[in-house]
């Protein structure tokens, strides 16, 4: 097998991993689950699990991918409890679906680039979307998505994944202030910041079982975690690393990221007095669409938002196909470049559904947020917390004096007991509504 590729630097990788984590999970997905969840209480809820399950569950990525230097898959051999492959099948899976819808809504974002330079959607925003998101053009978009995907990935880690996140990242940022900026200036502007950062605790206390599952679900779907890709990502980083001090940048940085998205979408929402619980999955498209219509210079502000939405979800969209062209490579000993193509090929065929269903998109979603990804996160931590004696010395690589003798240890109890604790309880509570929308799914399709 030839030499395994590596970071060029450590700024690199930090870059990567953020990129990975702040696609269209948190510049689409994020704002409509807040939508849709109640606002601020949601939001609430959101960033309590990401760092009481999210920070110390990426270190259980990070310390199996860099102790293997191996995909999610044989990661496991590489460790020497092969019995366990089965998790990595199961986060490699959970990747190829999520790559497999993330595509099509990301061709959108491609497609409303375009036509806010045209004005297409200005006329009548939620027309616009409800006759484009789905159809012949979606697919095509779906397609020019995945071409462009597959050429980054194809470079490999430090000419293709690295060169472009150091760009994709900072842009992302720079991008949002700016439209934070113009969201502020919109009359209605400070209803929807009270909406989404005044939260109801009492509505809290009497809803944390349903508001739990989608909070859990969206904070591992926009960390990126039980999908295989920080088990990738880390296998290509140095033994000297501090897994701690990254992972802290990279929770950081996404985290803020999503609270920013959302101090775009939510004034925008208010200023047009659009319902943010009513556009679900179209809310950035339709809301967006019809805040900036009148505005001055429609046309740029369209372009410049839709462009920032193109980027994050490039930056995410080449992290999960990654995690599959990482395991074709190792496991077969394919060429980057033919790896790369087979496999977005294939997601491409297996996204063809949800190019013309939005029922279809929305069950590869919910399945995937509240029962692939926490399924896959809990048996991950099952693994790491009892079966994977090295999970210890592997965390101590890196880390400074003032946490080498304690931080370890706790934090391999807390992924014993607290996190896998919150995993079985997502699952539990979250079944049920699975099954409902898999059955009104199978309904509306007789």
């Amino acid at each position: 097998m030839s030499e395994r590729e590596q970071w060029g630097t450590r700024i690199g990788f930090i870059l990567a991993a953020v990129g990975s984590a702040v696609g269209l999970g948190n510049v689409w997905r994020f704002p409509f689950q807040v939508g849709e969840q109640g606002g601020a209480t949601f939001l609430l809820m959101y960033v309590a699990i990401i760092l009481i399950i999210g920070l110390p569950a990426m270190l259980v990525e990070f310390t199996i991918g860099r102790r293997s230097q191996r995909n999610p898959i044989d990661a496991f051999e590489k460790l020497g409890h092969r019995e366990w492959s089965f998790v990595g099948i199961l986060a490699v899976i959970t990747g190829f679906i999520i790559l497999a819808y993330y595509s099509v809504v990301a061709g959108w974002t491609i497609r409303y680039t375009g036509a806010s330079i045209t004005g297409a959607y200005f006329d009548d925003p939620a027309g616009y979307f409800g006759e484009v998101s789905f159809g012949i053009e979606a697919l095509g978009f779906h397609a020019v998505f995945m071409v462009i995907a597959v050429g980054i990935v194809a470079f490999g880690i430090k000419r293709g994944i690295e060169a472009c996140t150091k760009i994709l990242v900072p842009a992302i940022i720079v991008l949002l202030l700016g439209l934070i900026v113009f969201g502020l200036t919109l009359e209605g502007a400070g209803e929807g910041l009270t909406y989404y950062l005044t939260p109801e605790f009492d509505a809290l206390r009497d809803n944390w079982m349903e508001l739990l599952p989608s909070a859990a679900g969206q904070a591992l779907f926009t960390l990126s975690l039980g999908m295989g890709a920080m088990i990738t990502y880390s296998s290509y980083i140095a033994d000297d690393d501090n897994l701690v001090v990254d992972s802290g940048w990279i929770v950081g940085f996404n985290t803020a990221i999503a609270l920013m998205a959302g101090l775009v979408i939510f004034p925008v929402l208010f200023s047009v007095g659009v319902d943010p619980a009513d556009p679900g999955p179209g809310a950035l498209f339709v809301g967006f669409g019809e805040a900036i219509a009148e505005a001055p210079a429609s046309e740029l502000i369209g372009a410049f938002f839709f462009g920032t939405v193109v980027i994050a979800a490039v930056s995410s969209g080449i992290s999960i196909l990654e995690v599959i062209v990482s395991f074709v490579i190792d496991h077969f000993e394919v060429d980057r470049i033919p790896a790369t193509i087979g496999v977005g090929v294939i997601v491409f065929i297996v996204g063809i559904p949800t190019a013309f269903d939005g029922s279809i998109l929305d069950l590869y979603d919910g399945v995937v947020a509240e029962v692939l990804l926490p399924l896959g996160m809990g048996l991950l931590v099952l693994f790491a917390g009892w079966f994977f004696t090295d999970a210890k010395d592997e965390l101590l690589k890196g880390l400074g004096p003032a946490t080498r003798d304690w931080l370890p240890t706790v934090w391999l109890w807390h992924i014993r007991t607290v996190i896998l604790a919150v995993a079985v309880l997502v699952l539990i509570l979250s079944s049920g509504g699975a099954y409902e929308t898999l059955m009104e799914i199978l309904e509306a399709t007789e």
